[in-house]
């Protein structure tokens, strides 16, 4: 199945809207200005901690004394990404997608191959590089890809999944979540972005989530 070399890429739509970081010395949240720039942050974040000194990459002056560049609140909907998510592979995308609020399920994640093919699950990444053996010669592994979806920090939306499972909610579960040092926000499900068209809107727009 080697017949994909001259495909265009498509930037494909998902729920991200922003990208932001914790510096770990004051806590405050700073914008990441690019998802690869975001996806490198996070990939790393296990060795390299985040600084505020880190984002004058892209913001010269910034620093611990300038304000937080958002603040937890219900303008948008949080997602908490887990540390050491691996970057995604040069023309690769991963994508979030939100699911609607109650469900038993927060996202689902899936990847677009420069190809534009969509896979949603190890098993499908794994079957599809084995008919497409270029990108392994091009060294590209399943240990780059992680379809692991973050944390929904809504209280509300997690208090409504756990209670279908019985599990109760504990304070420790949201500070352990609180803790996690890179989110995603996300604008929810909005009428006017359900009739968009894959490729017409990309992580960089911004739209706060409807309650």
């Amino acid at each position: 199945m080697e017949q994909e070399q001259n495909v265009q890429s498509k930037k494909v739509w998902e729920s991200v809207k922003y990208y932001v970081v914790r510096c770990a010395n004051c806590s405050k949240w700073r914008f990441i200005p690019t998802k690869d720039k975001y996806e490198e942050i996070r990939a790393n974040m296990g060795e390299k901690l985040f600084q505020c000194e880190t984002a004058r990459e892209w913001r010269p002056q910034i620093s611990c004394e300038d304000e937080s560049d958002v603040e937890e609140d219900d303008k948008f909907r949080w997602a908490m990404d887990r540390p050491r998510i691996p970057q995604s592979p040069p023309r690769w995308q991963r994508i979030l997608r939100i699911r609607a609020e109650g469900g038993t399920k927060f996202a689902d994640v899936y990847y677009v191959s420069p190809s534009n093919k969509r896979l949603r699950s190890m098993v499908e990444l794994n079957r599809y590089l084995e008919e497409n053996p270029r990108y392994l010669r091009e060294g590209i592994s399943m240990s780059e890809f992680s379809f692991q979806p973050p944390v929904p920090l809504d209280e509300k939306y997690l208090a409504k999944r756990r209670a279908s499972t019985s599990v109760p909610l504990d304070e420790k579960y949201i500070a352990k979540r609180r803790a996690l040092a890179s989110a995603t926000l996300l604008a929810g499900p909005c009428p006017e972005l359900k009739n968009q068209n894959d490729g017409t809107v990309g992580p960089e727009a911004k739209a706060p989530a409807q309650n």
